[in-house]
């Protein structure tokens, strides 16, 4: 058995999580080895598709501009989850968010403004120079520096427990099962939403029609792994991560790039032409991670976002053009709406529409009046050709059933703590956010569980 077989650190998985776990462990001087599903051009599961991570900051730091303490933070994520969170560990999460800036910067991760379109995330969020992808090649590049052992094409096939402490870990590595005898494990590989029979266990059959925004890698495996070997479970399986994507996306790996974010300056309807939820409930960051939910519960889990001339220049550009029309009839025929419903929905909505100040980065005000359901922001007419149109669907970005953590990152059997087995990531992220989501947030779970995970699990071997 090689050396890179029986290490101090064994991390499972290779995106943010698994990578501050695995260096956090090498500067504590264990050696580490990472074993990473995909193959090396697909390495680091969804985190290729991010760009930002959400930091708190009590003055201006780095490229995040103003302020942005623990209790607006805090206050925040309790406004999304709905109170669904283990408090002491989001406040853990925030109050490490912002040293972590500084770690990043460290290993060569670079940071640069928000984005065009991302203006009102400039003071909460911390944007990667070259996004996701540039972050990992960083990563990657301090730990090849560091010493530490990656496998590639390496999925674990099984785990063996003595009691408390996992034993043995087989992966299948070059076509061979083989074994690893690590001190400590840290399991950081994902949610499971890549499975999408596991999501219709969930969900139902609806889940057939569901795109996943990340990685294909994702499926679940160690944590049903884990789950079936008694671990402690945290979150429910019908709460995860879902954004309303193009409907022209793939099944798989669309990223980020396949987000509609008109959703604020539209109305969006379903198959049947009719509103079904306030478009403009609040500013998108905190709303954007709702609408993968909404869209899944209509008919065909499909829905219609409609804007105008006047909003087309006011979100992030799409990587798929919009369907156009210089006539909202025009524009109903081309989306396959049924023309008479959809049109007597646009002109109820533009009859609740108010005059008022518009601004586009923050709740304006500016409602509707005497409409079911409300827009309660950004309602503007919808009456300036050309009119334009984006079919969505669901697009599930991470799930948030997991394995429960205490404040060491530190798995549980029985209510009791594991021995030698850490999470970090998404795999553990239920433990924070039961419901909803807080943009950003996801990344920075990961990297400050990653580093918990990391340190301890080294202090451990």
């Amino acid at each position: 058995m090689d050396d890179w077989q029986r290490p101090d650190v064994l991390v499972i998985g290779g995106g943010n999580a698994a990578l501050a776990a695995a260096l956090t462990a090498r500067e504590a001087g264990a050696s580490v080895t990472v074993l990473e599903a995909a193959p090396r051009p697909f390495r680091g599961g969804n985190t290729r598709h991010t760009r930002n991570f959400r930091c708190m900051h009590d003055g201006p730091l780095g490229q995040l501009t103003g302020r942005y303490d623990e209790e607006e933070y805090l206050a925040d994520l309790m406004a999304v989850t709905g109170g669904r969170t283990d408090r002491a560990l989001a406040l853990l999460a925030i109050r490490e968010s912002a040293a972590t800036y500084g770690w990043m910067e460290r290993h060569g991760v670079r940071f640069q403004p928000s984005l065009s379109g991302t203006l009102s995330l400039s003071r909460t969020n911390a944007f990667f120079l070259g996004g996701g992808k540039a972050l990992l090649n960083a990563y990657y590049a301090s730990a090849e520096d560091a010493g530490i052992v990656v496998r590639y094409e390496a999925p674990v096939t099984a785990m063996a427990l003595d009691g408390r402490r996992v034993a043995e870990v087989t992966a299948r590595i070059g076509g061979a099962e083989l074994r690893l005898l690590p001190r400590s494990v840290v399991a950081a590989c994902g949610g499971f939403q890549a499975d999408l029979d596991w999501l219709a266990e969930a969900w139902g059959p609806a889940a057939r029609n569901f795109l996943v925004r990340g990685t294909p890698y994702n499926r679940g495996t160690v944590l049903r792994m884990l789950l079936d070997a008694g671990l402690d479970p945290v979150g429910d399986p019908t709460q995860c991560h879902a954004v309303a994507i193009d409907g022209r996306a793939p099944r798989y790996d669309g990223g980020i790039a396949t987000r509609v974010d008109c959703v604020p300056f539209s109305i969006v309807v379903n198959r049947d032409g009719a509103r079904f939820y306030d478009e403009g409930e609040d500013v998108w960051p905190k709303r954007y991670a709702i609408w993968g939910r909404l869209v899944a519960a209509q008919p065909d889990q499909v829905a219609y976002a409609v804007i105008d001339a006047k909003s087309r220049d006011l979100f992030m550009p799409t990587v798929f053009p919009p369907v156009e029309a210089d006539s909202l009839a025009a524009l109903a025929d081309r989306l396959g709406l049924p023309r008479a419903r959809f049109l007597a929905t646009v002109e109820a909505f533009n009859a609740a529409c108010r005059d008022g100040p518009f601004h586009p980065t923050e709740p304006d005000g500016l409602a509707t009046e005497g409409l079911v359901p409300p827009k309660s922001n950004w309602a503007r007419p919808i009456d300036t050709p050309p009119f334009l149109g984006y079919a969505l669907r669901p697009g599930v970005t991470f799930t948030y059933l997991g394995l429960s953590v205490d404040a060491g990152a530190r798995t549980r059997r029985g209510g009791a703590p594991m021995q030698n087995l850490w999470a970090a990531g998404e795999i553990m992220a239920g433990s924070i956010l039961g419901q909803g989501y807080l943009a950003g947030f996801g990344m920075t779970i990961g990297a400050v569980f990653g580093r918990i995970a990391g340190r301890e699990a080294a202090r451990h071997a």
